[in-house]
């Protein structure tokens, strides 16, 4: 399943993660048994190959229909981590980062018959800046959907939505189509945009393209009977986009939007003008049945939990999260926490010379993908990384730039556990920490919040920003309970739980929380640590789902507290 709606009515597309590829370990060279795996799926699910590190073949055929050549799009949605795609045994694009999509073109495929091979290579290596053992499970495999597309010989190369607040009192939405020439002739075309459910649209002026010319056209719309988004009512309308060529529509592109202003007000967070409250929790994509190839099924249930839990908001710890995620997130109106992949790197790990550039390709990878949803409501980077040294704050300055150069519509922060060391606080619209008294400390959790809230205030230029507590917790495994309340009890969890969470609620300045985490999660065999289970164990939910008592504490807090602070 790639989307929950439809992207495309003219354009072909088909899913090709929609039936048995053949799989082997090692590289397509290897003399290895082929045997039958569904497709997303992590190989560490399959008998033997629970802790693989290296390569994996997947193979499949595709057809090409038509009497004459045709230039398809292949998109690959997750490969972990890096993936080498060959069609017809012929190199076609090479990727690095598990969880950004990424598309190649296959230009002029004769009709008939073709043989897709994807390898995937789940190792740690230098050449691997941001997959590195950590503190959660880098799998192997085609973790997300693959897809095909036909293409016209002028196409929708991408579709872009801004909403924007008509201080007259009313909504308007910004909308950007990209347009490709992918001939070797001139080309003309008419494109227009239509809001099916509000009856609006814009048709622009015929373009002309030059042979393989890109043109990027916009406009904006006046949309003064639409409803705003927002978590008690996530109003969604489809965007559609047409592209027509002699009178004909060939080609067509559906995004959906929902309407919805972020804005900064001195130390508010503010969501259509009223002051947003994060009552949120940290996941990871990870699931003892299907490593972090979780189907539409699981997510789903991940967010009834969630909901239940009485959260509006997740974060995406610690990588951008597969699209079906984030469309059901649209759907229900919870907010979204997205970060590129970055986690705990030292200073010496972010001066691996593929850091910068491994960094980069995430992140405008993320914002082209993930840019439409409304969900989204900040962008994250370099979760605790070297924010106190100066070669670590000119990374963070470079990265916060090109967010800023690709989406100005959304606020950037950062979480950091530089407790009064960070050089960074002035970047970023939104100071974030994560904090965890009473387990990795034994200062009470008032005191030690009160004290970090102060140092930023008073002695940093985070002062007077919005300011989020973007981790707190213990630990805890599930079923070993204590009247003593010992560490790694759920009894322990759940009285830090208690004091860690009224402590952010009570703290005037502080506009939410993210629990780390939902769920246990396990971490590389590498980076063990002192975790027990070779798990991260502060899921208020075991890795199956099943309720620790924290669970509980959790629930009554976030559902006695509304969405808004005011």
């Amino acid at each position: 399943m790639i989307r929950t709606f439809a992207k495309h009515q003219i354009r072909r597309q088909v899913e090709l993660s929609d039936c048995l590829w053949r799989f082997h370990s090692g590289d397509r060279r290897a003399r290895t048994a082929w045997q039958p795996v569904q497709v997303p799926g992590c190989w560490e699910q399959l008998p033997g190959l629970e802790n693989y590190r290296g390569v994996g073949t997947y193979e499949r055929t595709f057809e090409v229909q038509g009497s004459a050549p045709a230039t398809l799009r292949l998109t690959c949605y997750g490969v972990s981590h890096t993936a080498t795609v060959l069609v017809d045994g012929q190199l076609a694009e090479q990727h690095y980062n598990a969880y950004t999509a990424f598309s190649v073109l296959l230009p002029q495929l004769a009709p008939g018959q073709h043989t897709l091979t994807i390898e995937a290579d789940n190792r740690f290596s230098p050449d691997s800046a941001l997959h590195v053992p950590n503190d959660c499970m880098t799998y192997g495999g085609i973790i997300r959907a693959v897809s095909l597309e036909q293409l016209p010989q002028v196409y929708l190369r991408h579709l872009k939505t801004t909403p924007l607040w008509n201080p007259k009192g009313s909504w308007q939405l910004r909308v950007e189509l990209a347009l490709a020439n992918i001939s070797t002739t001139a080309q003309r075309c008419m494109p227009e945009v239509q809001l099916p459910e509000l009856a609006t649209g814009y048709a622009w002026p015929e373009q002309r393209l030059a042979a393989g010319e890109e043109r990027q056209v916009q406009t904006v719309l006046d949309l003064p009977t639409a409803q705003a988004w927002s978590p008690g009512m996530p109003q969604l309308y489809r965007v559609v986009a047409q592209l027509s060529q002699n009178g004909q529509v060939t080609d067509d592109l559906i995004e959906r939007t929902g309407l919805r202003e972020i804005r900064l007000d001195g130390s508010d967070l503010r969501l259509n003008g009223r002051k947003l409250r994060i009552k949120g929790f940290c996941r990871h994509e990870d699931h003892p049945s299907f490593g972090c190839a979780l189907p539409f099924a699981a997510i789903q249930q991940d967010l009834v939990l969630l909901k239940d839990l009485g959260a509006n908001s997740v974060r995406t710890s610690h990588y951008p999260n597969s699209e079906l995620f984030l469309d059901l997130c649209d759907e229900q109106g919870i907010l979204v926490w997205e970060e590129n992949h970055a986690r705990g790197l030292t200073e010496e790990q972010m001066r691996n010379p593929n850091f910068e550039p491994q960094a980069e390709a995430c992140i405008r990878e993320m914002i082209r993908v993930d840019y439409n949803h409304p969900c989204i409501y900040i962008w994250g980077i370099l979760n605790e990384c070297a924010s106190d040294t100066s070669y670590g704050r000119s990374c963070y300055a470079r990265q916060y730039e090109l967010i800023g150069q690709l989406d100005r519509s959304r606020p950037r922060s950062s979480a950091s556990c530089k407790f009064l060391t960070d050089r960074c606080l002035d970047l970023p619209e939104v100071v974030s920490f994560n904090i965890y008294p009473e387990w990795y400390n034994d200062q009470a959790a008032p005191a030690f919040l009160t004290e970090l809230y102060t140092w930023v205030q008073e002695e940093t230029a985070g002062r007077g920003k919005p300011f989020l507590i973007t981790e707190t917790g213990a630990g805890a495994i599930y079923g070993y309970r204590t009247p003593s309340q010992a560490k790694w009890s759920e009894e322990y969890q759940a009285q830090a739980l208690r004091d860690q969470l009224a402590a952010v609620f009570n703290q005037p300045g502080c506009s939410g929380v993210y629990v780390w985490q939902f769920c246990d999660v396990r971490v590389s065999r590498e980076w063990f640590s002192s975790r027990p289970r070779s798990m991260n164990n502060k899921g208020v939910v075991d890795e199956y789902r099943r309720p620790k008592l924290s669970y509980a504490v959790v629930q009554d807090c976030f559902r006695a507290l509304d969405n808004y602070r005011e």
